[in-house]
């Protein structure tokens, strides 16, 4: 048991480390390139940032555990909301920007209900329905960036992208790719290899570590950069980052992981329970962007939502 927790302890914070070197070397290699900054912020940083979720359902997969493969995505789109949004709220409230609900939010809500419907449908997310999503990114990734230049010419936007980057070495983007490379592969391995050991252990299904432990763990990057954001009250913290996350992790994570194997559904927990409650944080989300409050999800409206995420950590726990 104390070899399992080391594993996924070490899996965790070579995920951190690697996903931390490929931002960076992906973002250098963008200015290469040419890529404006804001292209590189919506695009080429939300890959990297799922990069670990990728590697990780993408690992189980191949390792025949499909329940981490989609306990880790859905699980990290509950914890997106759940912990990250609510933990963040109640230390600065989150403005909400029109674009949130009249763009960002529906895509998410889509995908979600999207992503029952192809499980449900076979009990498998097999490489056509793989393929679907990954088409739906594109499109979505096509529309966003077409709407972000719109905005810009209006108002400049602060994208938060490290400038700084543009004048790294094409040495230094290579090491930082390898290392990025390396750290994601180890860090999948171990944390799989930790999971299913500690599954077993603890007489617990690997949906059960996947949908807790694991996703949070994964989600653990986009909450410290949001904590951090929020403590030094620099900018309203983008909700579009989040809900950008939860769309990515769908439609790459499970759509690039499908193509490479079908995912198949062993417990219909994840069918029955999990993915409802993936919907049901999404959903909840309009409401509370509009009331009682207008435009802006407070101290709270974040207390509200964490306590619900630690309701179903135990729900799901006890089960």
């Amino acid at each position: 048991m104390g070899v399992s927790i080391l594993f996924v302890f070490l899996g965790l914070l070579l995920l951190v480390i690697g996903g931390e070197f490929l931002v960076r070397s992906s973002v250098a290699l963008s200015f290469k390139l040419h890529l404006s900054k804001m292209v590189i912020g919506l695009t080429v940083v939300s890959f990297a940032t799922s990069a670990p979720e990728l590697l990780v359902s993408i690992q189980a997969a191949l390792e025949n555990a499909s329940d981490i493969s989609l306990g880790n995505v859905i699980g990290s789109n509950i914890a997106n909301i759940g912990l990250v949004l609510g933990i963040t709220a109640f230390i600065a409230p989150l403005a909400i920007d029109r674009d949130f609900y009249k763009f960002n939010w529906p895509v998410m809500m889509l995908l979600s209900v999207a992503l029952y419907f192809l499980l449900k449908s076979g009990n498998q997310l097999d490489r056509l329905e793989g393929g679907v999503l990954l088409i739906l990114l594109v499109t979505y990734l096509y529309l966003l960036i077409k709407r972000a230049r719109k905005q810009k010419k209006s108002k400049p936007v602060d994208d938060g992208i490290d400038e700084g980057l543009s004048k790294t070495s094409n040495f230094k983007i290579i090491i930082w790719l390898l290392l990025g490379g390396l750290g994601l592969w180890g860090g999948s391995e171990l944390l799989v290899t930790g999971a299913v050991d500690m599954a077993t252990a603890l007489g617990v299904t690997e949906r059960v570590i996947a949908v807790t432990m694991i996703a949070v763990g994964t989600s653990v990057p986009e909450l410290a950069a949001s904590v951090i954001a929020a403590l030094k009250k620099e900018k309203a913290i983008s909700l579009g980052n989040l809900i950008g996350s939860n769309i990515f992790n769908i439609a790459s994570v499970l759509g690039i992981t499908a193509i490479i194997k079908p995912i198949m559904v062993e417990s219909q927990e994840v069918l029955s329970n999990d993915i409802f409650w993936m919907l049901g944080f999404a959903a909840i989300l309009i409401p509370l962007a509009f009331l009682p409050k207008k435009f802006e999800i407070g101290r709270f409206k974040g207390l509200f939502i964490v306590v619900a995420y630690a309701a179903f950590l135990s729900l799901t726990i006890l089960k």
